[in-house]
């Protein structure tokens, strides 16, 4: 199965000192980007966290303090991955949840606005949780039909960058039309269709507006509390608050009458991304004003 792109594919995979979006950095990322024509580039970094590696994370995926002592830091890195990943889409193993909100904090620790935003994000465990609820072994295993630990290493990013672009591949091809029907399937809701667009929308499981689910998409509504509706009779969306004192109101009402509230998150312990989304809402909402 070829990927039908319209532009640049990234396919990546991170290891990293923790599960903390906040405290935990990144120690090794491997990626492959797939173009149009097929043409692949691989890329694969040992990265220095600049923090100590605890024994589980070194005995978990084989990385310690001696591995990353003398390789660069993410912030040296920065640059050269936000030139490679311009303009791309994105796709890995769980990848909305934890690995493109966790690199969207290090390029802004880093000091690089990399707009995610932008792009079109795919999760071949959201497909395929949708589809079977298994992990990536199993994954594996079904769909390219060898046991994972037979062709790799578990728990190295490049390795379970390899096995993701496969499982992609093999989701793709399994869940045709022409192959559910061949399998004597009904193939209504079974179909996935080769285009990023499509897959990026199936790959969503929650309407966060940051990585962090501190700020969510809900309908707009109006004085009387009625849903607003745009011109072809769809709820217009708008940003509202899912967390504090303020929960459930629309950001832009909470920064017009409680200007504070924006100075309060921007030096508190939230993530940057969602620093960076609320600044963007404020940024918007004072260019509607002028």
């Amino acid at each position: 199965m070829k990927l039908n792109l319209t532009k640049p594919l990234v396919v990546f995979d991170l290891e990293t000192t923790g599960l903390d979006l906040v405290k935990d950095r990144i120690i090794q990322i491997s990626y492959i980007k797939v173009f149009p024509d097929g043409r692949e580039e691989r890329g694969d970094h040992l990265i220095n966290p600049e923090c100590h590696i605890l024994p589980v994370i070194t005995q978990l995926t084989g990385i310690s303090d001696d591995d990353v002592k003398d390789k660069p830091t993410f912030k040296q890195l920065a640059k050269t991955l936000s030139d490679k990943f311009t303009g791309c889409d994105f796709a890995g193993y769980n990848s909305n949840h934890f690995d493109i909100p966790l690199l969207a904090e290090e390029f802004l620790r880093a000091g690089i606005d990399f707009d995610f935003s932008k792009c079109r994000l795919i999760d071949a465990l959201t497909i395929f949780r949708k589809m079977e609820s298994r992990n990536l072994a199993a994954a594996y295993k079904f769909f390219c039909g060898r046991k994972m630990e037979d062709d790799f290493e578990a728990h190295r990013a490049d390795q379970d960058t390899e096995a993701t672009y496969r499982v992609l591949m093999g989701e793709l091809d399994y869940y045709t039309e022409e192959h559910q029907r061949e399998l004597g399937e009904d193939p209504e809701g079974r179909v996935l269709q080769n285009d990023m667009a499509f897959l990026a929308e199936f790959s969503k499981t929650n309407n966060n507006v940051d990585f962090a689910g501190r700020i969510v998409w809900g309908e707009a509504k109006d004085a009387k509390g009625n849903t607003i509706l745009d011109k072809d009779g769809k709820p217009v969306m708008t940003e509202y608050f899912n967390f504090g004192k303020h929960k459930g109101k629309t950001v832009a009402d909470v920064l017009r009458y409680d200007s504070g509230y924006y100075a309060w998150i921007l030096s508190g312990d939230f993530t940057y991304n969602t620093k960076q989304v609320l600044t963007r809402i404020r940024l918007r909402e004072a260019q509607k004003n002028k």
